[in-house]
C-alpha cells in the first residue's frame, strides 16, 4: 500500500512567480542604469566636440545651471524612488515579507479585512504611490517653465538692443546685431536645454511609473490570495 503524504499548506509566492519578480525587479534596475548611461554618454560626446559651448557661453544669467540643478534634484529622487520600490519587490518575492515593509504591512493589513475594506486600502494604495511619482513629475514640469523664462527673457534681451532711430547709423549697427543674437542664443538654448531635461526626465519617470504599477497589481492579487485562505 502506498503511504499516505501529508500536504502542507504554503502561503510562499510560487517558484516560478518568485523567479519573475526577481527577473523583473533586476530588469528594472538595468533599464534604469542604461536609459541614464546613454544619455549621459550623448551629452559627453556633445561636449566633446564643442556643441555645448556656445550654450556654455551664453548662459549669463545661470539660467542653464538652474535647469540642470532641477534637473539634478530629479533624478536623485528618481534613484531614490527606484531604490525603494527594489525593496518592496524583494519583500513581495519572499514568503514571509518584513512588516516595517510597505508590502509587509498590506498583507498583513488585508487578510482582516472584507471585500470593501480591501478595495479602499488598495485605493489607498495607490493614491501613495501616485503622490511619490507625482513631485518627480511636478520637477520635470519645473524644467520646462524655466526654460520658458530662459526664453523670455532672450527675446527681451534680443528687443532691448534694437533702436529703430539708430539704424542708420553704421556705428551702431553691430551693437545690435551683437545684442540681438545674444538675446536669440539664450532664448533658443534655454529652450532647448528645458526641452531635453524633461525628456530626459520624463523617461524615468515612466519607468518608475511602470515599475509602480506592476507591484500595486502583484501586491493586490498576492494580498486577494492570501485573504481567500
Amino acid at each position: 500500500m502506498a503511504s499516505a503524504s501529508t500536504h502542507v499548506l504554503d502561503l510562499s509566492v510560487p517558484r516560478d512567480e518568485a523567479s519573475s519578480e526577481e527577473q523583473y525587479r533586476w530588469l528594472l534596475m538595468l533599464r534604469f542604469a542604461l536609459l541614464n548611461l546613454t544619455a549621459l554618454a550623448i551629452v559627453l560626446g556633445a561636449w566633446a566636440q564643442g556643441w555645448l559651448d556656445g550654450m556654455i557661453a551664453s548662459d549669463k544669467y545661470h539660467l542653464v545651471k538652474l535647469n540642470v540643478c532641477v534637473f539634478l534634484v530629479g533624478m536623485v529622487m528618481c534613484a531614490h524612488r527606484l531604490s525603494g520600490l527594489s525593496r518592496e519587490l524583494n519583500e513581495l518575492s519572499i514568503a514571509h515579507p518584513d512588516g516595517s515593509s510597505r508590502v509587509g504591512h498590506y498583507l498583513r493589513m488585508v487578510r482582516d479585512l472584507g471585500p470593501n475594506s480591501r478595495s479602499m486600502l488598495v485605493d489607498g494604495l495607490k493614491m501613495k504611490f501616485g503622490t511619490r511619482l507625482g513631485s518627480i513629475r511636478h520637477l520635470a514640469s519645473t524644467i520646462v517653465l524655466v526654460g520658458l523664462v530662459g526664453t523670455v527673457i532672450g527675446f527681451i534681451i534680443a528687443l532691448s538692443g534694437v533702436d529703430a532711430t539708430a539704424a542708420t547709423e553704421p556705428s551702431a549697427i553691430a551693437p545690435m546685431i551683437s545684442t540681438l543674437l545674444l538675446g536669440m542664443a539664450i532664448a533658443l538654448y534655454k529652450t532647448l536645454v528645458g526641452s531635453v531635461l524633461n525628456i530626459w526626465l520624463m523617461f524615468n519617470y515612466r519607468l518608475l511609473e511602470s515599475g509602480s504599477v506592476h507591484l500595486v497589481t502583484r501586491l493586490v492579487e498576492r494580498g486577494e490570495a492570501d485573504a481567500r485562505l
